[in-house]
C-alpha cells in the first residue's frame, strides 16, 4: 500500500497546475472591488496620487481588488484572458500572489498598438495619468520581474503589425536592463521601439512630484489672491 506522501509526490503536474489556477481564480473572485472611500482607494488616491478617473477606469476594467490592511491587488492576465495572479501593494506590504504566475498587468484597449511597458501596476496607471490616458495605448506591468511567461506575452503583443514598443521601465540599472530586453524583442518583431525615461526613478514618483508641484503652485496663487498672505500665515484675531 502506497504511503500518502508518495501518492502526493506522484500527483500529475497538470493536475497540480489546475488546482493552483482554481485557487488563484477563487481567491480573486472572493475579494471585493474597490469603491470610492475604501481603504485601497484611499491608498491609491492619497499615498500614490492617482486621480479618481484612473482608479475608476481600472475598477471598471476589473483590474483591482481590495487586499488586506488597505492594500490593493492588481491582476495579471494570461493570453487567454484569465487571471494568473496579482501584484500586492500597500502601505506596509508588497509582493505577488502566492501560487500565482507573473504574466502582464494590462490597462487599456487590448487592440492598442502603443505598448507601454513598466515594472509595476501602479507605475502603469501612473504613466496613464501622466499622459492623460493616451488614446491607442496599452499600459503594461511586468510585476517587478521578467518571467518566461512575461517574455512570451510581450513577444506575442509585439508581433502584431503596426506595434510601437515603449520601454517605460524605471530610471535605474534594472530598468535599463529591461529596456534593453524590450529593444531586442522589438528588433526580432520588426516593430518600432522607444525608451521613455521617467523624470524620477519611476512613473509613480514622477506623478507624485508633479502633483506636489501643482499643489504648491495653487497655494502660491491663493496666497497672491489674498495679498500675498498664505492661509497658515494669517495673524490670529485679538480679543
Amino acid at each position: 500500500m502506497a504511503r500518502p506522501g508518495r501518492a502526493r509526490a506522484n500527483f500529475p503536474r497538470v493536475a497540480q497546475s489546475s488546482l493552483r489556477a482554481a485557487s488563484v481564480k477563487t481567491r480573486w473572485a472572493e475579494r471585493r472591488q474597490l469603491w470610492q472611500g475604501s481603504a485601497a482607494w484611499h491608498y491609491l488616491r492619497s499615498e500614490r496620487s492617482l486621480p479618481d478617473s484612473i482608479i475608476r477606469a481600472a475598477v471598471r476594467a476589473d483590474l483591482l481588488r481590495e487586499g488586506p490592511y488597505g492594500s490593493i491587488w492588481a491582476a495579471h492576465f494570461n493570453d487567454q484572458g484569465a487571471v494568473s495572479g496579482w501584484e500586492e501593494r500597500g502601505p506596509l506590504w508588497r509582493g505577488f500572489a502566492t501560487g500565482g504566475s507573473k504574466v502582464l498587468f494590462r490597462f487599456g484597449a487590448e487592440d492598442a498598438l502603443r505598448l507601454c511597458v513598466t515594472e509595476a501596476a501602479i507605475d502603469a496607471m501612473s504613466l496613464a495619468a501622466f499622459e492623460g490616458f493616451r488614446e491607442g495605448s496599452l499600459y503594461l506591468s511586468t510585476g517587478g520581474g521578467w518571467s518566461p511567461t512575461t517574455d512570451t506575452a510581450i513577444r506575442r503583443l509585439a508581433a502584431r503589425p503596426g506595434v510601437r514598443l515603449i520601454a517605460a521601465t524605471d530610471a535605474n540599472s534594472q530598468g535599463e536592463t529591461f529596456a534593453s530586453r524590450l529593444r531586442d524583442i522589438a528588433d526580432v518583431a520588426g516593430c518600432d521601439w522607444l525608451r521613455l525615461n521617467p523624470p524620477e526613478e519611476d512613473w509613480n514618483d514622477a506623478l507624485r512630484a508633479r502633483e506636489k508641484e501643482k499643489r504648491e503652485r495653487r497655494m502660491e496663487r491663493e496666497g497672491e489672491g489674498r495679498g500675498g498672505v498664505l492661509p497658515h500665515a494669517r495673524r490670529a484675531r485679538q480679543g
